[in-house]
């Protein structure tokens, strides 16, 4: 589930906005599917606009609905655009004016962050901003964002390579680059390339709920959610003893969440104590137990509400929060909207049940 305390510390979400596009099975069914808009200047990386492409603008027949869930563009300042180090060109698509009709608006990095943005760029992105629309930088796409100045005095990421440079020019931003992504509503900004992949899961768990978000990242082949922030990628000394995997532990605990586990029984599970426990958790995962455990329960209670379940008690019981005032609690935290909204946004069209 994304909230701070979950595997990669992200900001919490917001309450949903017209920034965020499709309000999932609420909308009409007459309007068309949320359009997403990728700027590919010179320069681009081609990872990054392959990932807005597989996430967004690739069929999902596997989900059984009848329109799809994204509507994807892309679009160039020029013709033709050369993409990073002279791989190939992009011709053949609208220019920026492309801009004007989507609902979010991708900016991928690209590794010259010295050379200033185009100003046509940094105005389509502006533009698109200023009317409403979501956007969202891959890598070092915060740089171009940080240019646009849609970042003064608000929290964002970028690659951990180029944290120095970027507090050198832009100051005023308050860059956080322990995170995999961080979200601010309107604004969205993820660390390195693959954390892209991240970001853009958690752009459909936002905008369509975490069933379809799952599904999707099976078609991936990725985690829904990624253990760790991007401290784990840092270059550094290896130290001399390094700590066993997490991940039979964390596989365990999955399988219990409903149970009343306690950090205490992690730590027994993996036959160290509670300290030890807590060191390995920040090391491996750059979070608590406790924090975890809390985040593996929330995103477990959401699944419960959109599969069908309207007893409060019930999802509260068995994702393990114990009551529904905590149940309540938490799933606004981490999500913006309480659990009756949540429902309505994410849960079956009908009101019956849907199968696991």
């Amino acid at each position: 589930m994304p909230q701070g305390s979950s595997h990669p510390p992200v900001s919490r979400e917001p309450s949903p906005s017209r920034g965020q596009g499709g309000r999932g099975r609420q909308e009409e069914p007459s309007r068309r599917p949320h359009r997403v808009a990728v700027i590919v200047d010179e320069g681009t990386n081609p990872f990054e606009v392959g990932v807005a492409t597989e996430l967004f603008g690739l069929p999902r027949p596997e989900l059984g609905r009848p329109e799809p869930l994204y509507e994807l563009i892309l679009c160039t300042p020029t013709p033709g655009v050369r993409m990073n180090h002279g791989f190939f060109t992009l011709s053949g698509v609208p220019g920026l004016d492309a801009v004007d009709d989507a609902d979010t608006l991708v900016v991928p990095g690209r590794p010259d962050n010295v050379v200033p943005r185009r100003a046509v760029v940094l105005d389509a992105i502006r533009r698109g901003h200023a009317r409403g629309a979501r956007v969202v930088s891959f890598c070092t796409g915060t740089f171009a964002l940080a240019e646009a100045g849609l970042l003064d005095g608000r929290r964002a990421t970028t690659h951990w390579r180029w944290t120095n440079l970027f507090r050198e020019i832009h100051p005023k931003v308050l860059l956080d680059p322990d995170v995999l992504f961080v979200d601010e509503g309107d604004v969205l900004t993820a660390a390195g390339s693959a954390a892209a992949l991240d970001l853009g899961l958690h752009l459909v768990r936002r905008d369509h709920g975490a069933e379809i978000a799952n599904a999707v990242s099976r078609r991936l082949v990725f985690a829904a959610h990624r253990d760790g922030g991007q401290r784990q990628f840092v270059q550094r000394p290896l130290p001399d003893v390094t700590d066993e995997s997490l991940a039979p532990l964390l596989a365990w605990a999955q399988e219990r969440l409903g149970e009343p586990l306690t950090v205490g029984d992690l730590a027994a599970r993996a036959a160290v104590s509670p300290a030890t426990l807590h060191r390995r958790f920040r090391a491996q995962l750059g979070t608590t137990p406790l924090a975890w455990l809390t985040a593996e329960r929330v995103a477990l209670a959401c699944r419960l509400i959109e599969r069908g379940e309207v007893r409060l008690d019930v999802v509260a019981d068995r994702s393990g929060l114990g009551t529904a005032a905590n149940l309540r609690e938490r799933v606004r935290r981490a999500t913006g909207l309480s659990p009756s909204a949540y429902r309505r946004r994410f849960g079956p069209p009908t009101g019956e049940p849907v199968m696991a």
